[in-house]
């Protein structure tokens, strides 16, 4: 009877202690359902982008809500290399900062931005698993023109082609723009024409230019810009070679005794050409000299080669690859009389005009004039043409009949073409 006394004992016992467990467990399930677990931090909006030139300041902002126990990090996104750890900075690059704000705002900070700072930076939070956020700097840099990459001055012969280049590095891409540094427009050829056309500017780092004529001889500007001032240009000096040509303004010239005339040839050559006069004999062209004696014909009187002085006065008035030149002879005499050359050579060549100055017979109550000198240009008045040079004055008629101003025209050209 003992016996079955214990078992009984022993079976109450364990419904006890089953009892008591399953209670014990209820209790805590009932505890922790009333103590809910901390909420996940989370991202408030993203990291905006932002794009600052070189050597400003960028900051870029993350906010970060229910941080709790967890940490913010920056990192820079292309290789990993962690910048900051809550509010202390890890990194060694002393222009780098971070500022905490409100427990929920985080800036990392760029002072004196370089072109090596463009790229991804990110907000992450230690979480499992680890949350993140990117944003981006775009850091941009002036233009500037590489020198070694770029054209320097330079000169062709003329028909011959050139090709000028300007390259420039900056970020964004700089546009390189090509004008003539005088304002004047450009020339630029026609494709597969030979029609120069007028542009004020062209678009590209090379300018090439086909079958130069001396029309585009000049200063080029190179011009880069990518909206970060400040633009920068280069002056590129573009010249064209050619052998001279001489142009006398007239080719018979008449003028009272006493007067003063003034003779005058118009020059194009490059490069700058060494120019004088003449007077007497003729010259013979340069590619004559083997045959004759110098570049004077034979047989004839050398002729003399004229200076700046009290009789003649020598001037030269230079625009461009363009020359006037001008010779003042002083109080017309009969020595005067005959032929004057302008001549005008360069390394590539050589030329030169000819004119003939003859006298006019001003009888008394004839043929006067206005001032000291008189210029016929063929035969007619310079005045008559209209050319309004201070040099030529115009023919007043008095009461000479017309017929023996012409006679006296006619009778100087007779004596000139012997």
């Amino acid at each position: 009877m003992e016996i079955v006394y214990m078992q009984i004992a022993m079976v109450l016992s364990l419904i006890v202690k089953c009892l008591h467990g399953s209670l014990s467990t209820t209790l805590q399930e009932t505890n922790s359902q009333q103590q809910p677990a901390d909420p996940e931090p989370e991202f408030e909006g993203t990291i905006q982008n932002v794009t600052f030139p070189a050597g400003r300041e960028a900051v870029l902002t993350c906010s970060v809500k229910n941080l709790g126990r967890y940490k913010v990090g920056w990192l820079r996104a292309s290789d990993q290399t962690v910048l900051a750890l809550q509010g202390r900075v890890v990194t060694h690059n002393a222009r780098i900062s971070v500022v905490h704000e409100d427990m929920r705002t985080w800036r990392l900070r760029i002072r004196q931005l370089r072109e090596s700072d463009r790229g991804c930076y990110m907000c992450q939070i230690n979480a499992s698993p680890m949350k993140k956020q990117i944003g981006c700097i775009d850091v941009q840099v002036p233009p500037d023109i590489i020198n070694e990459e770029s054209s320097a001055d330079i000169a062709v012969q003329e028909g011959e082609d050139a090709t000028i280049v300007c390259k420039a590095v900056g970020h964004p891409t700089p546009r390189v723009t090509w004008k003539r540094e005088d304002g004047e427009c450009m020339l630029l050829r026609k494709p597969q024409s030979r029609e120069l056309i007028k542009v004020e500017a062209y678009n590209g780092t090379h300018l090439h230019l086909p079958k130069l004529e001396r029309r585009q001889m000049g200063a080029y500007l190179c011009i880069a810009s990518n909206d970060v001032p400040p633009a920068v240009s280069k002056r590129v000096s573009l010249s064209v070679h050619f052998a001279p040509s001489v142009r006398p303004t007239s080719q018979l010239l008449g003028a009272p005794l006493g007067s003063d005339v003034q003779l005058e040839c118009s020059v194009e050559a490059s490069p700058m050409p060494v120019s004088y006069w003449l007077k007497g004999g003729r010259v013979l062209p340069s590619n004559f000299a083997g045959i004759t004696n110098g570049n004077y014909e034979a047989g004839q009187a050398r002729p003399e080669m004229l200076l700046d002085g009290p009789k003649y006065g020598i001037t030269e008035e230079r625009h461009g690859f363009r020359t006037n030149m001008r010779l003042l002879v002083r109080f017309f005499s009969p020595n005067d009389v005959g032929t004057y050359h302008c001549v005008s050579t360069n390394s590539l060549g050589r030329a030169d005009g000819t004119m003939r100055l003859y006298e006019i017979k001003i009888h008394p109550g004839g043929v006067q004039t206005n001032d000291d000198q008189l210029n016929i240009i063929g035969g007619l008045a310079e005045a008559a043409r209209g050319r309004g040079n201070s040099s030529a004055n115009s023919l007043v008629t008095s009461s000479k009949p017309l017929h023996l101003i012409l006679l006296s025209v006619l009778t100087a050209l007779v004596y000139c073409m012997r």
